[in-house]
């Protein structure tokens, strides 16, 4: 029986996280550098890394030069901890995405399913989003995180690595799904020949995702037989 390892991006696929992740990682600029969020509001953060971003924002404050490796880990660093006590506030509390819960529990109960994440946020980050709204990290047995690489492109051959052991034998192709939001999300799998699926639950319509090369696109991720049925489909 083939199996296939399904990667699911965070934010905008399967939470919102109330604006918490913004909000901590500038705060953790201005503690840091002394960046003031207000001149910096035009950088994005949907489809990247966090490590990306925190450069991206040290650009944008014109201070690009200062941002280093170590420059951008401690901003992390800070960033875990004020994105902790943010979503410790009721009313940034973050939000499931439709469908989410019945979508993992039916590809958690199939055996040709091995849940993962890839995600640019870094690893305890991550965790924190998870948490916040009810979904047990431990249900994802791979990962590839912001923490592991800045450059998104990076994180597919990442999770296929790790998820080796997990599989006993090596996934290539087809095999890999990754599930997001973003035209990166779409395209980060293509080096490794990896089958995207787009859900325009964040900030790009079904038309961007699928002019991003996206091999199906939902809507959300509510129809949980038609969604489970696209993502094993090819394999059965």
């Amino acid at each position: 029986m083939t199996q296939r390892l399904v990667l699911f991006d965070i934010d905008g696929t399967l939470l919102l996280s109330g604006g918490a992740g913004r909000r901590a990682i500038l705060q953790a600029l201005e503690d840091e550098a002394g960046v003031d969020p207000r001149g910096v509001d035009s950088v994005r953060f949907d489809g990247k890394t966090d490590p990306q971003i925190v450069g991206e924002l040290f650009g944008a404050a014109g201070r690009g030069a200062e941002c280093d490796t170590d420059r951008i880990e401690r901003v992390l660093a800070r960033y875990v901890l004020h994105l902790e006590a943010d979503l410790a506030v009721d009313h940034a509390r973050a939000t499931l995405m439709p469908g989410v819960v019945a979508l993992l529990e039916s590809l958690g109960q199939d055996s040709r399913v091995v849940l993962g994440l890839l995600t640019g946020n870094v690893s305890w980050g991550a965790e924190l989003k998870l948490r916040a709204v009810g979904l047990d990290p431990g249900r994802f047995r791979v990962g590839a995180f912001g923490s592991d690489h800045a450059i998104r492109s990076a994180l597919p051959p990442i999770a296929v690595r790790r998820a080796t052991s997990v599989l006993g034998r090596p996934v290539s192709g087809q095999e890999v799904v990754i599930i997001g939001d973003t035209p990166a999300d779409v395209t980060c799998g293509q080096g490794i020949g990896a089958w995207a699926i787009g859900v325009a639950t964040g900030s790009f319509s079904t038309t961007q995702l699928t002019a991003a090369g996206a091999h199906a696109v939902f809507p959300d991720l509510g129809d949980t037989a038609t969604v489970h049925s696209t993502i094993v489909g090819p394999l059965v």
